[in-house]
């Protein structure tokens, strides 16, 4: 019997350590772009100048050659475009623990910290319901509404929505919401296999134990809706629509309260998938969006050597934008 419980408390520290770390690299991702600046050091630019438009700008980021959220395009060539992004967005995500700055530590520390609390309290706070079959049922019919199935079309109706009606945030959250989305599954996916946690209505295993085989941890209908949620709050507040982050997130609560409700997952594994997902989707959402809206010159200056055959001389021009 010692020995059982020895092996369960290694198992929950280990957990717990391993998500300190995932943490850590989920925060940080979200600070940092390409080239290693802060998106909100870029200056703005007059985006009506045709003569600026024509002109290319030796010191923009890669991430601008491949999408500006803003655009309208057929498929073949925005699908592509995306892909690039996602390859950038996973390649940040998940060498971010290499770049952390000293200000994300406050974040990672405190929200590991709070996962830490409540994989060690799990069990207790599982059967906190009288999980009836009514009830079940209910909170597993409304977690549906963050199903991928729920997601992918939602986002779709914004693009098309936005392309149609020449309306360039629904545009946005059309592409940038499938972006997160994308993002945040490849994370689950590779998080879920390494945790292994037993689901708390599995028939087999020892419940809420990790590296057993299970699905659990973290929850994929919390990251994927908190993902998408954190797109739209972010876009529709620059843009003056005060109601709807809390119409946002509040249904992303809703789905995530469901997931606990139904038995499906326990409550460390909706709030680290939820705390993942709203990074991701504000990740995506400052690596793009806020940076194209600046229209893409960078602060830091940019040394161009200029040679005139015709007067024999050779200037040196010093760049500060585009």
């Amino acid at each position: 019997m010692s020995c059982q419980i020895h092996r369960n408390t290694m198992s929950r520290a280990s957990a717990a350590g391993a998500f300190i770390f995932l943490g850590w690299a989920i925060v940080n991702a979200q600070t940092t772009i390409p080239g290693g600046d802060s998106v909100s050091t870029i200056p703005s630019v007059d985006e009506q100048n045709p003569a600026q438009e024509a002109l290319p700008n030796p010191i923009e980021d890669r991430r601008d050659r491949i999408y500006y959220p803003g655009d309208t395009e057929s498929i073949r060539p925005l699908a592509a475009k995306l892909g690039g992004n996602i390859l950038l967005d996973q390649k940040e995500i998940w060498t971010s623990p290499f770049h952390m700055k000293k200000s994300d530590a406050k974040w990672w520390i405190g929200f590991g910290a709070v996962a830490g609390a409540l994989i060690a309290t799990d069990r207790d706070t599982a059967p906190v319901f009288q999980n009836n079959p009514t009830q079940l049922r209910w909170a597993n019919r409304v977690s549906q509404v963050g199903a991928a199935y729920t997601l992918v079309p939602l986002v779709a109706g914004f693009y098309g929505y936005g392309a149609i009606g020449h309306d360039a945030q629904a545009r946005e959250v059309g592409v940038l919401g499938a972006e997160a989305l994308i993002d945040s599954l490849i994370v689950v996916s590779v998080l879920k296999p390494i945790g292994g946690r037993v689901r708390p209505d599995a028939t087999h295993g020892e419940r809420s134990r990790f590296f057993d085989g299970g699905d659990s941890f973290p929850s994929g209908h919390a990251i994927e809706t908190w993902a998408l949620a954190s797109v739209i709050a972010h876009e529709y507040k620059r843009g003056g629509g005060r109601f709807v982050p809390f119409l946002a997130y509040g249904l992303a609560t809703a789905v995530s309260g469901a997931r606990f409700a139904a038995q499906r997952h326990y409550a460390s594994d909706i709030v680290v998938g939820a705390g993942m997902g709203w990074f991701i989707g504000r990740y995506v959402y400052q690596t793009h969006q806020d940076h194209s809206s600046h229209r893409h010159a960078w602060t830091r200056p940019a040394i161009i050597p200029t040679v005139d055959p015709g007067t024999r001389s050779y200037v040196v021009a010093l760049r500060l934008g585009s």
